[in-house]
């Protein structure tokens, strides 16, 4: 990627490397070699298309204006694929107080079928650039109990550091208190790590909902955690060496 970046206000818009693809009802809608990141939160970037790199005979407009004041104005459009139709999925920005969004094509994440990045499909949303995953080994002692029950307790923790969010500690199913974790039906997806599944707690009366996750089958860079186990540490109580987490 290169690294010019525009900024206005609190967004930002960078040149991007990566092929990109937005599909609907098995048709690509979109694909760019050439896509911007417009980082329209702080999080995590949107992915804005040329507008030669879109299917725009499947667009049509809603007759509707989108306002941003660091954006500009942008039509709003639905996106119409056979029996698939998203209103109001696509934003075409004709003009833009940046130069870069200048007749360019913003589709809504989740309005979509499927996404990939080059060949390998991603859920959730973009990918980060800068955004980083080290998972490493670690001897520390970890321990998390809930109202002074240990129910789990390590020295063999696997610790995942993510840029921009806390460190979660993933241990061994066998140093678990498993008997007291429940599977629920819960998932998220992570575009970094994978789908995760949860459990809740059930300690005597007492019922934590979502209490732990773990990735079975994580995505191939987080391969590290799979199988772990990891707790939120903000409805348990997580020793490190000794030192409550707040």
């Amino acid at each position: 990627m290169t690294t010019t970046t525009h900024t206005r206000g609190r967004v930002r818009v960078e040149q991007g490397d990566k092929r990109i693809r937005a599909y609907l009802g098995g048709e690509v809608v979109a694909d760019t070699s050439h896509p911007l990141l417009v980082w329209e939160k702080p999080y995590y970037p949107a992915y804005y298309f040329p507008a030669a790199d879109v299917r725009l005979d499947l667009l049509s407009e809603d007759d509707g204006i989108a306002h941003s004041p660091s954006r500009g104005d942008a039509k709003i459009l639905t996106v119409r694929v056979g029996e698939h139709e998203r209103s109001g999925a696509a934003l075409l920005y004709e003009e833009s107080p940046f130069d870069e969004l200048h007749n360019t094509v913003r589709l809504d994440w989740s309005a979509m079928d499927a996404w990939f990045e080059e060949d390998e499909e991603v859920f959730t949303h973009p990918r980060d650039p800068y955004t980083r995953v080290d998972i490493l080994p670690s001897s520390r002692h970890i321990r998390v109990e809930v109202d002074g029950v240990t129910i789990a307790e390590s020295t063999k923790a696997t610790l995942l550091f993510e840029t921009g969010l806390p460190t979660r500690y993933y241990l061994p199913k066998t140093h678990v208190r498993m008997d007291l974790l429940v599977p629920t039906s819960t998932s998220s997806h992570c575009p970094y790590k994978g789908q995760a599944g949860y459990w809740s707690l059930r300690l005597g009366e007492t019922v934590v909902e979502d209490v732990a996750w773990s990735y079975r089958t994580p995505l191939p860079e987080s391969q590290k955690i799979a199988g772990l186990v990891s707790f939120y540490p903000d409805k348990v109580d997580v020793y490190v060496d000794g030192q409550l987490l707040r």
